[in-house]
């Protein structure tokens, strides 16, 4: 624990001046999304096709859900939270665990705070070794100066494996500055 208390303030400065490790919600991967034609050129309601090189209604059959995640993920980092959830509700996997970890990180991004708690909960219920779902859950509860519960939530990550990832430093850093990720 002291180990830990004494990395986070260390993991906080990295990040603030690596934004490159920022981790997107919802993601494996732990660079922001590139920006693209989505967020640069198509109107709301569409996205970028790749295929046809044109904006496409985010409904269009020829896209799949990894195709409309991938959008999801692009709108959220850019700020477009309502944008993101209309994709979102788009994808054709149902509720996943993936699906409502990121409905959570939105819905709590739009001021929805009961609602992205139900859906972080859903996400956990889903599939309880999601160590992200988890970590955004733990940052909302820090957010809402809960840190007990959030703890209970990093020593769930940790007991899943977790440690050394994002998932766990992000929320260990949240409970021991108080600073949330806001992407």
């Amino acid at each position: 624990m002291i180990l830990a208390a004494a990395f986070a303030p260390a993991f906080a400065a990295a990040v603030a001046l690596t934004p490159q490790l920022a981790l997107a919600a919802g993601s494996d991967d732990s660079a922001p999304p590139t920006p693209t034609e989505t967020t640069t050129e198509c109107a709301k309601g569409t996205v970028w096709d790749e295929k046809t090189k044109a904006c496409i209604k985010a409904e269009d059959q020829s896209l799949n859900d990894d195709q409309r995640y991938d959008a999801v993920r692009e709108l959220a980092y850019a700020g477009r939270y309502d944008d993101a959830l209309a994709v979102l509700a788009l994808m054709t996997e149902g509720e996943t665990s993936r699906v409502m970890t990121y409905q959570g990180f939105l819905l709590r991004k739009t001021g929805r705070i009961d609602a992205g708690i139900a859906a972080y909960q859903r996400a956990i219920a889903l599939n309880p070794d999601n160590i992200l779902a988890r970590s955004y859950y733990g940052q909302l509860l820090v957010q809402m100066d809960d840190t007990a519960r959030a703890q209970v939530q990093l020593d769930a990550i940790r007991a899943r494996g977790g440690q050394g990832t994002w998932a766990e430093t992000a929320l260990a850093t949240a409970i021991s500055t108080g600073a949330t990720y806001t992407y």
